[in-house]
């Protein structure tokens, strides 16, 4: 079981409480949580990567629309409605490539809109937004659950998995998505051994993934990005799995920044590389990974990356923050309902379409 202690985020009180979370930018060598009391904290958080990971970005949005209702004793219908659709604005603004924050804001606001439908009472709304986000939050540990459970298929005993950036509990609720696998094929008493990727610039392989499994007591081995073609080749890799930030309909998806290398590197070496996200991260109004939109982040990140000048002054730089992997790559994509094999629109569609349409 996930060490509570170590609950990436929580909220805490009633519907005039607040969001606390893990301050990821801190980790591995403090772990710190932070209070987020106002919807500007919260969209500060989610921009500056204090909580990151596609569905723990969701889940905190989520918490963030409840934020943005507090304050409002004596409001009217109309006020509230726009203090909501405000919050949900806003918070959109944070990070653009993630669907699962548009995917939790929409539900917020739907559910807002349905209360009102139904003649709901506006001094009731807060707590009805708070129990549609701790119902986000607890249907995520639910689905990653789930995820590990059909994840957990493709790691044999002995198994030498490579991952790429952080997909585990900091990322979700719980146990993530591509190390829910690891840590379910744990806990059903298989041994792996998992490769790291250290994920540049941000190094989010190092400094979290490393970290989870160090947490767990599972086999790990830290490599830069650019070892993973020479750790293929020696035959330590069986497997492949990362997460995704978003997936287009006929199944292309963006991960974080040297995916698609490390997809390419797989298909090179006869190795299967494996997806693992929830339905929320579909994107199906969206046919192909061409039309995911890609966040460009500071040149400071790769010129002075943790407070160091590692480049030249005024040098340029190009930081996107995802690439997309063509499904043409992708072994499968493993989802709470199940593998996705082989990757096509039409599985996808089965799948996932009921889910997300």
């Amino acid at each position: 079981m996930t060490d509570r202690r170590h609950e990436t985020m929580s909220w805490i009180g009633g519907a005039d409480g607040f969001l606390r979370l893990i301050d990821q930018t801190l980790l591995p060598t403090e772990l710190a949580k932070i209070e987020c009391r106002d919807v500007d904290a919260v969209w500060e958080a989610i921009k500056s990567l204090r909580v990151r990971g596609a569905p723990a970005i969701g889940i905190a949005a989520a918490y963030g629309v409840v934020i943005g209702l507090q304050s409002s004793n004596g409001s009217d219908e109309s006020q509230l409605e726009e203090r909501v659709e405000a919050a949900a604005a806003h918070l959109a603004t944070s990070r653009p490539t993630a669907v699962n924050l548009f995917w939790a804001l929409n539900r917020m606001q739907e559910r807002s809109r349905q209360y009102r439908q139904a003649g709901g009472q506006s001094s009731g709304l807060a707590d009805e937004m708070l129990a549609e986000a701790r119902k986000i939050h607890d249907e995520d540990r639910q689905i990653c659950r789930a995820i590990g459970r059909h994840g957990s298929t493709v790691l044999a005993d002995g198994t030498g998995v490579l991952t790429h950036c952080n997909a585990g509990g900091l990322a979700t609720s719980e146990y993530g998505t591509a190390l829910s696998a690891i840590f379910t094929a744990q806990d059903e008493g298989k041994q792996v051994h998992v490769f790291v990727d250290e994920t540049r610039p941000l190094l989010q392989g190092s400094r979290l993934t490393a970290w989870e499994l160090a947490q767990r007591g599972i086999d790990t081995t830290l490599i830069c990005d650019a070892m993973a073609a020479q750790v293929m080749r020696e035959g330590r890799i069986q497997a492949v799995i990362t997460g995704a930030d978003r997936i287009a309909a006929n199944g292309d998806s963006a991960n974080k920044i040297g995916t698609y290398s490390v997809a390419v590197l797989a298909d090179a070496h006869d190795i299967p590389f494996y997806i693992a996200a929830p339905a929320s991260t579909f994107d199906l109004s969206i046919a192909s990974g061409d039309e995911i939109p890609i966040e460009q982040r500071s040149s400071e990140e790769i010129t002075h990356g943790f407070g160091r000048q590692t480049a030249p002054s005024g040098v340029e730089v190009y930081n996107p923050a995802f690439d997309v992997t063509p499904v043409r790559y992708i072994r499968a994509i493993i989802t709470e309902r199940g593998l996705i094999d082989p990757v096509t629109t039409e599985n996808v569609q089965r799948i996932v379409g009921e889910c997300v349409g």
